[in-house]
């Protein structure tokens, strides 16, 4: 059982450092293309990015990186699961988090692109709609997760939890800048989680 929770501490350290990797990657290589689907990175930094990575000469990186990072966000939140197996909280929590990981997984499913006059495709429809189950669920995990942290006087992470959770709401209902700060926060939260996870018996 300690085997199983190192490796998912692990799976919640390579995660982020996966999917950062490669959005600041194709982000540089597909900005030329980018910026012809509308994404500027300072005034519309949410206009088809990251999921529009995937429509770029670069984009099977982007449509792999998808469900190889969800997966990895899965395995994550069953090992959390285990570790606050006494706590209500944390395996309600964890159980988002899984659900948050199968919705990453169906971003493969390439976007439309926003500026397209063409009607929506079935692949689009399916991207919108996991891309909205990903938002609730990290909301509704995270949220969960300061809950848990605090009952077992993890106070640090508990607020980081809950400001992560905060920083959520501007990034999907006004979006703007506010999203990379939301998009930082919720990968360090990440790494936090896991670092907490490996040092649990």
């Amino acid at each position: 059982m300690c085997r199983l929770l190192k490796a998912a501490a692990v799976c919640g350290i390579c995660g982020p450092i996966l999917f950062a990797g490669v959005l600041v990657t194709l982000s540089f290589l597909e900005y030329g293309f980018m910026l012809t689907l509308g994404w500027n990175p300072l005034t519309a930094p949410t206009c088809d990015w990251p999921s529009g990575l995937a429509l770029g000469p670069g984009g099977f990186v982007m449509t792999a990186a998808f469900p190889a990072c969800g997966l990895l966000l899965v395995f994550f939140a069953l090992g959390l699961r285990r570790g606050f197996r006494t706590a209500r909280a944390g395996s309600t929590a964890s159980i988002l988090l899984a659900l948050a990981g199968f919705a990453m997984c169906l971003l493969a499913f390439s976007t439309d692109p926003t500026n397209s006059a063409a009607p929506p495709t079935l692949h689009g429809l399916i991207h919108d709609a996991a891309f909205a189950v990903l938002g609730c669920t990290l909301l509704a995990s995270l949220a969960a997760f300061g809950f848990a942290f605090r009952s077992r006087g993890k106070w640090t992470t508990a607020i980081f939890s809950w400001v992560t959770a905060a920083l959520m709401v501007p990034s999907f209902t006004e979006k703007g800048i506010v999203f990379y700060f939301f998009l930082a926060a919720f990968l360090a939260w990440c790494e936090a989680a896991a670092v907490q996870l490996l040092r649990s018996d």
